[in-house]
């Protein structure tokens, strides 16, 4: 069973990247045309038909593994399924993958994304689904992260990572068990195989998620502790979606967001949630008939996920930057020289933001297991983060490392973040302290 779904992705995936070498695409007739954006809702049924919301996201169709028909509804913060006919082997390929993703697939970018980039020069990847299930059917929903050695635009990726928010029926990652793990707050069950084309690593959930937050990082790092990628690889893309392999009408992503913090703080791809959206429109990088391939897995899962709209209006780098004078000792709970920097990158929208933190370590000695203490302006609540347990939720919070990053070597850096409401305008934190010990 394991070899006919290897078999049957690795002959999807070669026929497409024979096409693609041909400058073809594989929907319709082998044309290569460009979408026009979603603006009000937008019905696709072509078989690789594809749209962009939001100025930023690419939403796709690809029915790639059945001829039956499958039709999307595509609003302004993601789509959902409203026609999937037919049926395949559960121990075999997935009858599609409709998806939403930010970066690069088979050629067709997001408008403005900055991926590819190297995991290294990332500081952060929030990104945030929800999802909406059906009972009658037998799918996983999961999101898709794509690397590679190189800035790939096209073609297969070296090793994909999914981690599946939920699967029903009897359907499997590619490979096999090979243990547990606790990534970005939550424990995992860890597969790990070949689908012929690319090695797949698979974090799959105990229960449904219905809606989460977390950082792409966590799982990239995750991914490269267990020798399937290296640090110098890229980011290609991030996918949202659905696998299903029998019914499917009434899938949704509900809302979707990704960002990729570059370096001390540049961003892309602003996060969102349902809503309006107040982001600049661009046009262009949308495809339809283009060449596209479903988040690979055998066995039964993907990766999945929903968009949701609301763009994000992205504020200037900072609030709360301190230059820190080095102060030694005074830790709380942490050992090391408490010299520190902190520079937090905000991104902000009505009633809502993100904020990417990083902590700078200008001691010279490392520091672990470390404690950032701050105070949130009047007004904020944290809903969610990344790279980080933050807590309580309002007023002066403390942000704790995870078990990967709990050392911050002398002269270097860790980075969180977190996503909150906010009554007013926007405003940074203050007050900053590294293991009790102020950073400025």
């Amino acid at each position: 069973m394991k070899t006919l779904r290897q078999a049957l992705r690795s002959t999807r995936k070669a026929v497409v990247a024979s096409v693609a070498a041909l400058g073809l695409g594989v929907g319709g007739l082998l044309t290569l045309t460009t979408a026009p954006a979603a603006h009000a809702d937008t019905q696709i049924c072509t078989q690789y038909g594809s749209t962009t919301i939001q100025g930023r996201y690419v939403v796709q169709n690809n029915r790639w593994g059945t001829s039956e028909a499958q039709c999307i509804n595509v609003t302004s913060t993601g789509f959902q399924v409203t026609q999937a006919d037919g049926s395949v082997a559960t121990n075999g390929a997935p009858k599609s993958y409709p998806s939403i993703y930010n970066g690069c697939h088979y050629t067709n970018c997001s408008p403005g994304t900055n991926l590819p980039a190297q995991l290294s020069s990332i500081s952060s990847a929030p990104t945030s689904i929800s999802y909406t299930y059906v009972n009658n059917a037998v799918f996983d929903a999961a999101y898709d992260i794509w690397l590679d050695p190189a800035a790939k635009k096209d073609g297969v990726n070296k090793t994909e990572i999914m981690v599946w928010y939920n699967h029903v029926g009897s359907i499997q990652p590619v490979g096999s068990k090979v243990g547990t793990a606790s990534v970005a707050g939550r424990n995992w069950d860890v597969w790990t195989g070949n689908n012929g084309g690319n090695d797949v690593i698979s974090f799959v959930s105990s229960s449904a998620i219905d809606s989460w937050s977390f950082d792409v990082k966590a799982f990239a790092n995750e991914t490269i502790n267990r020798g399937l990628a290296q640090n110098s690889w890229y980011l290609t893309s991030v996918q949202a979606g659905f696998e299903p392999w029998q019914n499917g009408a009434g899938l949704a992503v509900s809302s979707f967001s990704s960002t990729v913090n570059i370096g001390g703080g540049s961003t892309t791809g602003g996060s969102t949630t349902g809503g309006s959206t107040t982001g600049g429109t661009t046009t262009g990088g949308t495809t339809t008939g283009g060449t596209t391939t479903g988040g690979s897995t055998t066995g039964g899962t993907t990766t999945g996920g929903t968009t949701t709209g609301g763009s994000t209006t992205g504020g200037s780098t900072t609030g709360g930057t301190t230059t820190g004078g080095s102060t030694n000792g005074g830790s709380t709970g942490g050992t090391g020289s408490s010299g520190c920097k902190v520079t937090v990158t905000p991104q902000s929208w009505s009633g809502g933001f993100t904020a990417d933190v990083k902590v700078a370590n200008t001691g010279s000695s490392a520091i672990s297991s470390w404690k950032l203490g701050f105070t949130l302006p009047s007004g904020q609540t944290i809903t969610s983060a990344w790279n980080a347990t933050v807590s309580p939720s309002s007023g002066a919070v403390t942000a704790t490392n995870l078990s990967y990053n709990g050392t911050i070597p002398a002269g270097g850096s860790q980075s969180f973040g977190f996503q909150g409401t906010t009554s007013g305008a926007y405003a940074a934190p203050t007050g900053f302290t590294l293991n009790g010990a102020a950073c400025s």
